[in-house]
């Protein structure tokens, strides 16, 4: 899923959520996928302008977002579940969440039945995204059965976390997904740390990238002009060798479509079994501190 939130707006924002779920399941999807912070907006604005005048329109934009966040669980997460069961299909998302007065970068996994199977909060946030969201802990570092197969998840830059993302194939990711704002900067980046990801854990990979535009933004939003809007998106669909399926698709929003076969998980680790015959346990290690 490639598309833009109701910027800001909870409400807005969780009721094309809705709409899209029934879209995609209508054409036959199993598994739908939103972007990063999807849930009400990944903060695109700079994160701290200094002090004075322009320190007041970061912290005002901040509570903006602190008041559109979602609470888990919460009423918010039962309307997104119960799309979900009325759609028969899966569904990750990618939220604000709030606890308290802290934010965190969290995803959200839904099943068919709509019952909130759990969530990943991102272990370390980038560059100014510290100044917005806490870190999590190891017991967000989770893969979740489903009736389509363990399914698993990453932000962005986490898909450079090179033990993070061995932890998740230990625990037998089939089909992950990755979130990410969408951000022009990192077009090469979200294509070659997808594709590795896939080869290098034999799974399938569904990337969904945010998009958004400067004319989606309302004009009473104080930072819209200390903002460059320049976000493509880039999502697509990968299989265990690294080859798209679908996409990589940029400049507008758009559900994806593709069919997937956990066989070809087995076809690429005849190959290379990352956690298997190719990881040398009598030579390594590896232990996560839960």
């Amino acid at each position: 899923m490639q598309a833009a939130p109701v910027f800001l707006d909870k409400k807005g924002t969780i009721d094309k959520v809705l709409r899209l779920i029934k879209e995609a399941a209508g054409n036959g999807a199993e598994l739908v996928v939103f972007p990063e912070a999807f849930i009400p907006t990944y903060p695109y604005w700079p994160k701290d302008l200094g002090f004075g005048a322009e320190k007041k329109l970061t912290m005002d934009a901040h509570v903006e977002l602190h008041r559109n966040s979602v609470d888990v669980p919460g009423e918010d997460t039962k309307r997104i579940g119960a799309a979900a069961r009325r759609a028969k299909t899966c569904v990750v998302i990618g939220v604000n969440e709030k606890e308290g007065g802290t934010l965190y970068n969290t995803i959200l996994y839904f099943g068919k039945d709509g019952s909130l199977l759990g969530r990943h909060r991102k272990l370390m946030s980038i560059d100014s995204e510290k100044c917005v969201w806490a870190n999590g802990t190891a017991e967000d570092v989770r893969v979740f059965d489903t009736e389509i197969g363990k399914i698993g998840g990453l932000f962005c830059y986490e898909h450079h976390m090179t033990l993070e993302k061995y932890a998740m194939f230990t625990k037998g990711e089939q089909v992950h997904v990755g979130l990410w704002g969408g951000h022009s900067f990192v077009k090469d980046t979200m294509d070659f740390a997808s594709r590795q990801y896939a080869f290098e854990g034999q799974v399938f990979v569904i990337i969904s990238a945010g998009f958004i535009e400067e004319g989606m933004i309302p004009d009473s939003f104080p930072l819209k002009e200390h903002t460059i809007w320049d976000y493509p998106g880039g999502s697509g669909i990968i299989n265990p060798r690294g080859q798209y399926i679908v996409g990589p698709v940029y400049g507008k929003e758009e559900i994806l479509y593709a069919e997937i076969e956990l066989d070809q998980i087995i076809r690429a680790k005849t190959v290379i079994d990352s956690v298997g015959h190719f990881s040398r346990p009598d030579i390594f290690r590896f232990e996560i501190m839960e």
